[in-house]
């Protein structure tokens, strides 16, 4: 049975999807973008900056979901370009690690609101 989960503290949906949806002890998080909750634009700075907003939203709707980025089992990266794969890595390891959970990454040609890069984690709550 699914349970849907809408952020009170992340930056909020900008279409007809749930922030993330449990199924069991699994969590699916839709796509993150570099959203400043606060203001609700993109921030700036360049692909650096974004993706540091990117995993920061999705760690504050991780410890909002009782979770945490150990929790992480596989992520999807997104980013327009693959000349930003080395510096999307390197923030990327910061946030992870040194257990990294599995990934995929892929070049798309465009992202919502203009975004250079958006990540989508599944995640499990850990048992005692």
């Amino acid at each position: 049975m699914k349970t849907c989960f809408l952020t009170q503290k992340g930056p909020k949906a900008i279409g007809p999807y749930s922030t993330a949806v449990w199924h069991g002890d699994v969590a699916y998080l839709s796509g993150m973008i570099p959203m400043d909750p606060a203001t609700g634009k993109i921030v700036p700075g360049g692909v650096e900056a974004e993706a540091r907003q990117v995993l920061a939203n999705i760690r504050t709707v991780l410890d909002e979901m009782g979770l945490c980025m150990q929790d992480v089992l596989k992520t999807t990266v997104f980013l327009v370009s693959l000349d930003d794969f080395q510096a999307v890595n390197a923030i990327y390891a910061e946030f992870f690690g040194p257990d990294y959970p599995a990934r995929s990454c892929v070049e798309v040609s465009r992202l919502p609101a203009g975004a250079r890069v958006e990540i989508e984690v599944v995640c499990a709550k850990a048992h005692a």
